[in-house]
């Protein structure tokens, strides 16, 4: 079973599409899509592309160039637009790199360039993420499996995030840097501390609520090409989590 759009999803993004300068044929996107779609569920490679969708190699070109314009991550931008800023929440999840992911070439700065490490789960990825108070996705970063979780929360902060009224994250994020950054942007800082430094009191109410950025993280690993990292470059990978998000964002 894998992920189509349907004619009303496909009507709620077309306009985005029509509207970018770099997209000449936005009309015939629908069946571009759904191919992306099987490959992002299935997690298949390429060339295993059922031929009723097409050429697999004139896809995965267009896909690259898709890539390459960030087309999926402006469509996230324009999707969450209507986040709910009643609080955030940060999280990260470690992601198995498949043997196919390594190799990537010098021209794109080699491997560590392409946000991999190696930690106690092997060849990974980590995945940085930002949702809302309703656990939807606003903002993703990647670093290799071995980097910390405060390595990426730097990234995933904004200065609109100074609309919400708290940010949501687990013992991790106990910081004094980020609790001081929280303070300049008038957030409360929900974090409960380490049990070994000093105890600085959370709203542990509001901290029930971070569940949703766990629901977030097992809702992204139903689409297998996320939950396995196959592909040698960032931009490939990324783009393929800002399709997911966007399909989490039109259900």
């Amino acid at each position: 079973m894998y992920v189509t759009l349907a004619n009303s999803t496909w009507a709620r993004i077309c306009p985005f599409l029509k509207r970018h300068p770099r997209i000449l044929k936005a009309e015939d996107a629908h069946a571009f899509l759904n191919a992306v779609l099987w490959i992002l569920r299935t997690g298949a490679q390429w060339r295993a592309l059922p031929e009723s969708f097409g050429k697999w190699n004139s896809i995965y070109k267009r896909f690259r160039r898709w890539s390459e314009l960030k087309i999926f991550e402006g469509l996230l931008d324009v999707l969450s637009r209507d986040a709910d800023y009643e609080w955030l929440s940060v999280d990260s999840t470690t992601i198995r790199a498949h043997m196919s992911a390594a190799g990537a070439p010098a021209k794109a700065g080699g491997q560590k360039a392409q946000s991999f490490g190696r930690s106690r789960g092997g060849f990974s990825t980590k995945i940085h993420v930002k949702t809302d108070a309703l656990g939807l996705p606003l903002k993703l970063y990647l670093t290799g499996g071995n980097r910390g979780d405060m390595i990426g929360v730097w990234e995933l902060l904004e200065p609109e995030d100074s609309c919400a009224q708290a940010l949501l994250a687990d013992m991790a994020y106990d910081a004094n840097a980020l609790r001081d950054k929280l303070e300049q942007a008038q957030l409360q800082a929900v974090i409960p501390c380490n049990p070994n430094c000093r105890q600085i009191p959370y709203d542990q109410e509001i901290y029930k609520a971070r569940h949703v950025v766990e629901c977030f993280m097992n809702k992204i690993k139903w689409f297998r090409r996320v939950a396995t990292r196959y592909d040698k470059l960032d931009c490939s990978y990324l783009n393929f989590l800002h399709l997911a998000c966007c399909i989490i964002w039109l259900r």
